[in-house]
This record gives structure tokens, C-alpha cells and sequence, in this order.
């Protein structure tokens, strides 16, 4: 029997078998090699995604440093050559690299840009959410539009790019560019980089909430400090009002007994040192009336820059020759309405801040310009409205000032000077008298790096005289012209009618708008003018002579308060025609205004 054939057949077989048998298990280990290479990329890519999000930095209000880490860690994870996270810019019509990191060179770089419209099927593809895994970017109809100015120049063949969010909303991308063979991306990779923009998306909100956080936190603080300074500006009004009745009093007195009193007399000394305290008063309480805004303000149409070149010569001297003094000024600077003399004040007060704040002597610099305000400055400044305005900053290279003396900055007797060189309410003034003009003032420090004050005042739209000069007093004269005399404080009636009887006016005098209007009515006689108060229990001194005026329309009326908040004289600002004198006056001043308005033509 001839076993050749069936044994032939029996190796065959077998060697078939064999042959069948190495084929699998060269397919299991090549599975198996690609399970372990799949399985130590997960734990490669799922390790660096454990240490991003453990890291401190994500909480970071800035997301710049979680940026960097994220590029850094997808470019050594991923094994690409260039990892770049873009934004959009908040037109949409362009985005810009916040940063790229480029692994062979070990560095990071921003600011690039694209402008959208040049590449329509690749922002068309963000739009859309997707991810773009681009094998061979330079031929993808997603990607080839950028493919000559961009890809070939780097020599990139492959890309993947995924979109990031803000809030749930498209905010940019994130890319991974490849250098060498074209590249096929693999699911765990498209998985890792979601994940990394993600994370993106995580730190952008965490910083956008940070931010508004500390957005809220200072407008709080600006109310809460707005707030206070209404508070302490009610009181300091209300004792500056009271104050100035009694100064009023001393001063008027002490000047009727010195006009009364011989050169030799022993006393006179004594009494000058009565009267010169009462006017130091005067002028303290004159401040803080201006920071409680309850002065009273005689606003003209001015040119800022006129106001800067009037005072420049006494500027100079007053600063001194250590201390460079700058003016820098808009030629076409708006015109604004607002009290000249007041708005004087206001650039000597803060030229004598910044000169005490340089004693070793630096630069000084006024600056004038036309600003525009936007929405996100109002929003930034809880105190501010939207709008046109000319800017008034006074800047300094003295020694500057942290936060918290920034926060007392506008508080009357608050002061960083030495006991008895500084009284505290400069600062205090500005802040009154722009706020009382409709402006806003802000300042800008650090310790060591000088100081800048910036005043906004609202542009005036219409047109209007320019005043050059404020109007010269004339000499004292008497009268016997007849006054009808409204006072509700007793002290102060009575030193008003010895002033004017004493320089031989005929006074009738009430202590309220109901007697004065009781005298009218029984006088028979004429009376040329009311002296009345602004602010008097039961009837204002301005419904008095509305009231007087149906009956006696020829009489004319001078005002006088020692400050004023009624509805009438809105916001404390005087109306331009209107005759008012400011307590505490001297009889002088008193007289003269008095012969003034007399003796003006009578308004039609």
C-alpha cells in the first residue's frame, strides 16, 4: 500500500494550519501592540489632563498662564511641532493669536491675526462647532484657503483644530499644527484635544467671571465712597450754613467798630485780630461749602485754555523754580459753561498738590483735551454718564499714593501734611466744585510714581458769550433808597440794618416772607429793593419776590444765603442775571453790592 499521498496531504494540511495559526497571532500581536500603544497614549494624554486641571493656575483670574501650560502640554502629548490658541476679536471679522508655542524651539509667541473674510470655508467650518482633522491641510477644502501665506511657508502638512466657547458661545480655536508626512488623527487624540478646549473654555470663564467680580467689587466701592461723600457733605453744609451767620455777625461788627475807632485807640489791635480770624474762617467755611455744593455758582461760557493762559505767570511763581512746569494744551478744545473763578480755584488748588507732593522739585504738566466717554467707562465709574466732555489733568512725579490715602483723598480736613501746613479741604474744594458743575474728577497714583488728576466737564453744546474779566467792585457809596430787609436769623437782620441806616437807607425789616409781605401791603411809600434770604422757614426768599413782584413789579431784589439747595436755584447754580451775595460779607462788600444792583438797569 503506497502511504505517500495521503501523507503529502497530512504535512500540507498541516502546514496550512500553521501557517493560519502564525497569521493570527502576528493579527492578536499586532492588535494587541496597537491596544497597548492606544492604552499608553490614553494614560500619557489622561495624565497631562490630570496635572492641567490639578493645577493652581486654572484659577488663575488670568488666563494667560493656563493658556501656556495648555499649548505646551498638547504639543509634547500630541507630538506636534506648533500649538496655538486664537480668539476672536469682538467684531468677529478677525481673530488673534494669544498664544503659540513652538515645541523644537521651546517658545511662546502672540499677536498674529486673521481676518475671517479671507477664509470662508474655514471659519464657515468653526461656526458649525466642528472639528477640522485635516490629513493633508494644504489640499482640505477647509484649510487650503490659507495654504500658500501660511501652511507651505512652515512647512505644515497636517492640522486639527477645535473650537473653544465662552459661556456656550464660539469664541476661537484651538490648533495643532503638524510638520513631516501627513498625519491621520486618531479618535483619543481628537478626545484629548476636546478636552484641552475645554479647559480653555474654563479658564476663559473663570477669568471673565473673576473680572467681573472685581468690576462689581469697584463699583460698590465707588457707591459706597460717592455715598459717604454725600453724607459728609450734607453735614459739612449744614455747619458752614450756621457758621457763616455768626461770621457774618463778628466780621460786620468788627469792621463798624474799627470804622468807628481811632488809629490811637488800644484796643484796635486787638479788634484787626478779631476780624482777620473772622475772614480765615470765611474762607474755611467757603471751602466746605464748595465740597457740599451748596455754593453758589455764576457759570459763563469759558475756554479752558484761556484760563490756563491767564494763570500761567502765577503758576510759575507759585510752584517755583525746582519744578518744571508744562502746559499741554488742545487747540481745539470745546467750550464748557461753568463759574471761571470757580474753575480757577480748582486748577491753583491741585498745582498746589502736586508742588507740596515734589519738595525735592520734578514736573508738573497740565494737559487739555476734548474726550469722549464711552458706555464701558460709565459702567466702569458708577458716578459717570456717557458722553462729551472737556479733560482738565494735572500730573505730577512726586511721590505718589497708595489706595487706602486715595480713598480719603476728597475728605474735607483730610490731609497728609504736617500739623499746621495744611488744612485738608483743598482736594475737598475741587471735588465740590466740579461735581457741583456737572463734572466728575478721578485720580490715577502709586506710592513712588507720581500722581494725576483728571476732571471731566460736560461739553456745552450751544453758544455763548466768552467772559474775559470778572466785574470790578465799586467804591462804597450811601443811598436813601428804601430796603425792605428779610432775615430769619435775628443777629444777622440786625447788623444788615445798622450797615445800611448807619450809610443813611431807609430799612423796613421782617424775619419772614409773611411779614414781608404784611409791611407791603400796609407801606404806602416806594420800595426800590428786596434784601431777602434764599432759605427761610415757610416761604423762600425766591417765592417772596415772586409773590412781591404781582404787586411792586418794579422793585428790584438781591439774595443772600450762606448757601442754597431749594428747587428754585436748581442744583445750587445761580442764574446768570440774578443779583446774590455770598455770607459772610463784610459791610463794604455789603454796600457796594447794594449801590450795584441799584443802580442797574431795570429788567424788562
Amino acid at each position: 500500500m503506497n502511504f505517500a499521498v495521503p501523507t503529502l496531504f497530512a504535512l500540507g494540511l498541516f502546514g496550512s494550519l500553521l501557517y493560519l495559526i502564525r497569521r493570527d497571532l502576528k493579527k492578536r500581536d499586532a492588535a494587541d501592540g496597537a491596544l497597548r500603544k492606544s492604552a499608553q497614549r490614553f494614560l500619557v494624554q489622561q495624565s497631562a489632563l490630570i496635572g492641567l486641571t490639578r493645577s493652581n493656575t486654572v484659577q488663575a483670574s488670568d488666563p494667560a498662564t493656563i493658556l501656556r501650560q495648555i499649548t505646551e502640554t498638547a504639543a509634547s502629548t500630541l507630538r506636534v511641532e506648533r500649538v496655538s490658541i486664537w480668539r476672536y476679536s469682538e467684531s468677529r471679522q478677525k481673530i488673534f493669536c494669544v498664544d503659540l508655542y513652538e515645541l523644537n524651539a521651546n517658545r511662546h509667541s502672540a499677536g498674529m491675526e486673521l481676518h475671517a473674510a479671507n477664509y470662508p470655508s474655514y471659519f464657515q467650518a468653526l461656526s458649525t462647532s466642528e472639528i477640522i482633522a485635516a490629513a493633508d491641510a494644504r489640499h482640505d477644502p477647509r484649510t487650503r484657503e490659507f495654504s500658500k501665506d501660511y501652511l507651505q511657508p512652515l512647512g505644515i502638512t497636517s492640522m486639527m483644530d477645535v473650537p473653544t466657547f465662552l459661556f456656550g458661545k464660539l469664541d476661537g480655536v484651538l490648533c495643532h499644527e503638524h510638520v513631516g508626512p501627513l498625519r491621520t488623527w486618531l479618535d483619543d487624540e481628537r478626545m484629548f484635544a476636546i478636552a484641552l478646549s475645554n479647559l480653555i473654555s474654563l479658564a476663559y470663564e473663570q477669568g471673565e467671571r473673576k473680572r467681573g467680580e472685581e468690576a462689581l467689587r469697584r463699583s460698590e466701592q465707588q457707591l459706597r465712597q460717592a455715598q459717604k461723600m454725600e453724607v459728609v457733605g450734607k453735614l459739612a453744609g449744614g455747619i458752614a450754613h450756621d457758621f457763616n451767620n455768626l461770621l457774618t455777625v463778628i466780621t460786620g461788627y468788627s469792621e463798624i467798630l474799627l470804622s468807628n475807632m481811632s488809629e490811637a485807640d488800644p484796643i484796635r489791635r486787638e479788634l484787626n485780630a478779631i476780624k482777620q480770624a473772622g475772614e480765615k474762617a470765611g474762607a474755611l467755611t467757603r471751602q466746605l461749602l464748595a465740597f457740599s455744593r451748596r455754593q453758589m455758582l455764576q457759570p459763563k461760557v469759558i475756554d479752558l485754555n484761556a484760563v490756563v493762559d491767564n494763570l500761567g505767570q502765577m503758576l510759575r511763581r507759585l510752584v517755583g523754580e525746582d519744578i518744571d512746569l508744562v502746559a499741554v494744551l488742545d487747540k481745539k478744545l470745546w467750550r464748557l459753561k461753568a463759574d471761571p473763578g470757580q474753575i480757577e480755584q480748582v486748577l491753583m488748588n491741585l498745582v498746589v498738590n502736586a508742588r507740596d507732593a515734589m519738595p525735592k522739585g520734578g514736573k508738573l504738566t497740565i494737559e487739555t483735551a476734548n474726550v469722549e466717554l464711552d458706555e464701558n467707562y460709565a459702567r466702569q465709574h458708577v458716578t459717570v454718564k456717557s458722553g462729551q466732555y472737556v479733560m482738565l489733568a494735572v500730573s505730577d512725579t512726586g511721590c505718589g499714593m497708595d489706595a487706602e490715602t486715595q480713598s480719603h483723598l476728597f475728605e474735607p480736613f483730610f490731609t497728609t501734611k504736617e500739623h499746621g501746613k495744611g488744612t485738608g479741604l483743598g482736594l475737598s474744594t475741587v471735588y465740590g466744585i466740579i461735581k457741583q458743575s456737572g463734572g466728575t474728577v478721578w485720580v490715577y497714583s502709586e506710592p513712588g510714581q507720581g500722581a494725576t488728576f483728571k476732571i471731566y466737564l460736560p461739553r456745552l453744546e450751544e453758544d455763548g458769550e466768552m467772559i474775559e474779566s470778572s466785574a470790578i467792585l465799586t467804591p462804597k457809596r450811601r443811598g436813601s433808597e428804601t430796603v425792605l430787609l428779610v432775615e430769619d436769623e435775628e443777629i444777622v437782620r440786625t447788623l444788615v440794618r445798622t450797615i445800611l441806616t448807619d450809610n443813611s437807607y431807609i430799612v423796613l425789616e421782617a424775619q419772614n416772607g409773611r411779614e414781608a409781605i404784611r409791611i407791603c401791603e400796609e407801606f404806602t411809600g416806594q420800595i426800590h429793593i428786596l434784601m431777602t434770604d434764599i432759605v427761610m422757614p415757610e416761604m423762600s426768599g425766591r417765592e417772596l419776590a415772586e409773590r412781591l413782584a404781582i404787586s411792586r413789579p418794579h422793585v428790584k431784589v438781591l439774595y443772600t444765603s450762606g448757601y442754597t439747595d431749594d428747587a428754585v436755584v436748581r442744583h445750587g447754580v445761580l442764574a446768570a442775571d440774578t443779583a446774590f451775595l455770598q455770607k459772610p460779607f463784610t459791610p463794604d462788600v455789603l454796600l457796594n453790592k447794594m449801590r450795584e444792583v441799584l443802580e442797574a438797569p431795570q429788567r424788562l
